[in-house]
């Protein structure tokens, strides 16, 4: 079994597990206590704070340790918002942040805070300019991933940073995707990360606030973790964590470059294996292991299943894979194609030969559930013109509209349209993703009796 999703989990890192075992033994007591078992475990919470405070590139006393990487995004906002409220109470936002960011964002605006979200251009990168433009006299806080979590798009923190720093508005970055490769540049004034990314034991996160930042620590007070994040310490797994980030990071140039390599592998043999797809994410500026592709006319929870029976363990951001029936709010800010969605995120270790293999497997996978799905033929000829159709896909999900479109464009003349109805909120996404490209005109929306109309004209 290839396992191509660690830009959800990474395996834990050897290092890592040797770690946990050897502290299971010797960070057992309170660190907070004064006799022999509390000052070796106090020794060991200290080691791991200095060795962690290191890698990020900030004091030891700056750094806590949380429950998870969610839950140090969490406090971290809500301490900022607290520190400046006196400043204002407007958060800024990038379209493209972890779930965790957007529902800070959406508890801060329920509690009467408003809230300004950054779009992204079509790699997945927002533009420093239009980012600095949204800073106000009232911004108590700006939020920016280092690097984007489904598509591996790195983000221009330095440049928001200064913006930022200039406008005397305080940045924090979450770094959970990037804080194995090295360090966040930048002037950023808090930061989040969470272990399980880099190969740490799940229930580790740190949160890193710098000095003369304002910030007030919300909820009941507690006198761990410098008030900042409640609760006994994990020690074993935060020793673990420490340690497993100094080995990644001692690997990470080699490693690097090595995924870097087989990445582009997957980004540049994809379109010519299998017709119709669309690879997204920036082509350089991204993490080294991963890459992002979706498949016109492919349901992603099918295409996912038939890829785990024959080895392979990816994500999706397809809104077929999700309870919510939406598509991923990464996809949709970036206008690219949802349906058919796999993101491929390899794990330092990952063998070439798996590589080759899933670029073997996974022509004849899309095209046997492309052929289920009764989609298109890639060869398919143009028919004869035509009058304008309606196609009812209402109560359809992704990817069967879009399927129905591609069955009937080329029964219109040139200049003709094709309505395509549907309730399908994937719908607004990927006909005018599949308009770009097949080289059709995407006319617009309109409101139907039910669900939307998505007009579409014929041009070739």
């Amino acid at each position: 079994m290839a396992y191509f999703d660690a830009a959800s989990a990474a395996p834990l890192h050897p290092v890592a597990r040797q770690a946990l075992l050897a502290s299971l033994d010797e960070g057992w007591a309170d660190p907070a206590r004064l006799y022999r078992e509390g000052r070796r475990a106090r020794l060991l919470l200290d080691a791991a704070r200095e060795a962690m405070a290191e890698c990020v590139g900030c004091r030891p006393d700056e750094l806590v340790f949380t429950p998870s990487g969610t839950r140090a995004v969490h406090s971290g906002v809500a301490g900022a918002l607290a520190g400046r409220r006196r400043v204002g109470s407007h958060l800024i936002v990038s379209a493209v942040e972890h779930s965790s960011v957007l529902h800070a964002a959406e508890a801060h605006e329920a509690g009467g805070g408003s809230v300004t979200q950054v779009g992204v251009d079509r790699p997945g990168a927002v533009d420093p300019v239009a980012y600095a433009a949204v800073l106000r006299e009232d911004t108590a806080l700006a939020c920016l991933q280092s690097a984007n979590h489904e598509v591996g798009t790195e983000q221009p923190v330095s440049r928001v940073a200064e913006a930022c720093r200039a406008a005397g508005v305080p940045l924090l970055v979450d770094a959970a995707q990037s804080l194995g490769w090295g360090r966040v540049e930048g002037d950023w004034s808090l930061l989040t990360g969470s272990a399980h990314k880099w190969g740490g034991p799940a229930g580790v996160g740190l949160l890193a606030v710098r000095k003369g930042v304002r910030f007030a620590p919300q909820g009941p007070g507690d006198e761990r973790e410098s008030g900042r994040a409640p609760g006994f310490e994990n020690l074993p797994a935060i020793v673990a964590a420490a340690a497993s980030l100094r080995a990644v990071r001692a690997e990470a140039a080699a490693e690097a470059a090595r995924l870097r390599e087989l990445t582009e592998r997957i980004r540049s043999r994809v379109p010519e294996l299998v017709p119709d797809v669309e690879v997204v994410g920036d082509p350089s500026r991204r993490l080294p292991g991963i890459v992002t592709f979706s498949c016109l006319y492919v349901d992603g929870e099918t295409l996912l299943h038939e890829l785990d029976r024959a080895g392979f363990s990816v994500s999706s951001g397809s809104s077929c894979t999700s309870s919510t029936l939406t598509p991923s709010h990464v996809l949709k800010a970036m206008g690219v194609l949802s349906e058919g969605n796999v993101r491929v995120s390899l794990p330092p270790g990952t063998a070439a030969e798996d590589v080759e293999r899933f670029l073997e497997v996974l022509p004849g996978t899309v095209a046997a559930v492309r052929e289920k799905l009764g989609a298109p033929a890639a060869t398919e000829t143009v028919r004869a013109a035509g009058p304008d159709l309606v196609v009812d896909a209402l109560g359809r999900r992704c990817p069967i509209p879009v399927i129905e479109l591609a069955k009937v464009i080329g029964d219109v003349p040139v200049g003709g349209t094709v309505r395509v109805l549907s309730d399908d909120e994937a719908a607004r996404l990927d006909i005018p993703a599949w308009c770009e490209m097949r080289g059709q005109e995407y006319v617009g929306e309109e409101k139907a009796d039910k669900g939307s109309a998505y007009l579409v004209r014929r041009v070739s």
